[in-house]
């Protein structure tokens, strides 16, 4: 069984209003076993991306301006997805980006989903763990996977992020100190360790105007909440 992780960046929320796809993380997954293939590219939207994208992902127009556009990869991406199972985590999100580029080229393969099934990780979590945050960063931490490099969001990483957690979402097993409990289904599952030497993803730190307005937000709810404010206490407290 041929399967796809797959993890996009966007330059906001809504395809529909014209945003983009800027980055396309992909790994593979064969009979449970991650392959070491994938498949990667920082496309160029050629439009602005909303600053709360960016805060998410940290991905500029200016990085974007010498990166392909979505029609020069779409052949090697459908070659690389077609006939697999799709693993994506808030799927419809992914695949309605992706099915709009694909409209918007007048490509052959107008949908995903006449290629590929989707199957959606954070449905599957959240039958398996109901009433619980199911986040890739909570399933990381709940099934011990190391995201320490998870900064911000990005496409490759996320992609190989979440490839570990469905394996072991999906082996029975609850987390990496369990081992001893590891029946056959988990014999064989080869997790991936994070290069320790892969550049840091870039932070990026609120500037004075925003801490000004960030503190002008807080007097305001401390006034209207009759000087009870918890956050604001504790700001002027400094740190214990």
């Amino acid at each position: 069984m041929r399967q796809v992780v797959l993890d996009t960046e966007t330059t906001g929320l809504d395809p529909q209003q014209g945003h983009r796809v800027i980055e396309i993380g992909c790994v593979e997954i064969q009979n449970r076993r991650l392959t070491g293939k994938h498949f990667h590219y920082y496309l160029n939207p050629d439009r602005d991306i909303d600053e709360a994208a960016i805060e998410v992902h940290g991905l500029t127009r200016e990085f974007l301006s010498d990166k392909p556009r979505f029609a020069q990869i779409e052949a090697e991406f459908i070659d690389f997805v077609r006939d697999a199972e799709l693993v994506i985590h808030n799927a419809p999100f992914d695949i309605g980006f992706l099915d709009a580029e694909l409209k918007r080229n007048n490509s052959s393969v107008q949908e995903l989903a006449g290629i590929c099934s989707v199957l959606d990780s954070l449905l599957l979590a959240r039958e398996k763990h109901p009433g619980q945050r199911n986040n890739l960063d909570a399933l990381c931490k709940r099934y011990g996977v190391d995201n320490t490099q998870r900064e911000l969001h990005g496409a490759l990483l996320d992609a190989e992020i979440l490839a570990d957690v469905y394996l072991l979402m999906t082996s029975g097993q609850s987390s990496l100190s369990l081992k001893e409990e590891s029946d056959e289904q988990n014999q064989g599952i080869q997790l991936r360790e994070l290069d320790p030497n892969r550049p840091p993803l870039r932070i990026i730190k609120a500037n004075d105007s925003e801490l000004a307005a960030h503190q002008e937000r807080l007097e305001e709810i401390a006034r209207a909440s009759g000087d009870n404010c918890l956050w604001l206490e504790l700001d002027q407290q400094g740190p214990t």
